[in-house]
């Protein structure tokens, strides 16, 4: 079974539906990093040296590479990536090797058998 790491950059108010909707696509679990930080195109506005910019949350996906578009599509929709700029980007990684998710590939073995 191979994985591919899903790794999403989203606005904080938008965190617990993009993992609903991961979940629902597929993803059996995720890491939610809170209070990141970035820049994009158009550089942070500032109001007496602070900084005026909503904070944002990175999650990481570990999941199997048949599900990944689909997951990477609905987080794209449910975090409205394309259509409200500076909402979030998404993107995901080849992941040549991983442990310790032996229940996942338990799990998932039948998923993706459906998905074949």
């Amino acid at each position: 079974m191979h994985f591919k790491l899903i790794i999403a950059l989203i606005e904080d108010d938008k965190t617990d539906a993009v993992m609903a909707a991961a979940r629902e696509e597929g993803a059996t679990g995720m890491t939610v990093v809170n209070h990141a930080r970035g820049e994009g195109l158009v550089e942070s506005k500032t109001f007496f040296g602070l900084t005026l910019e909503t904070q944002r949350d990175m999650l990481l996906m570990l999941v199997e590479e048949h599900l990944s578009r689909k997951i990477l599509e609905r987080i794209a929709s449910v975090g409205e990536f394309d259509s409200k700029p500076g909402s979030g980007i998404a993107f995901k990684i080849d992941v040549e090797d991983a442990v310790g998710i032996a229940h996942q590939v338990e799990t998932l073995s039948d998923v993706v058998e459906e998905e074949l």
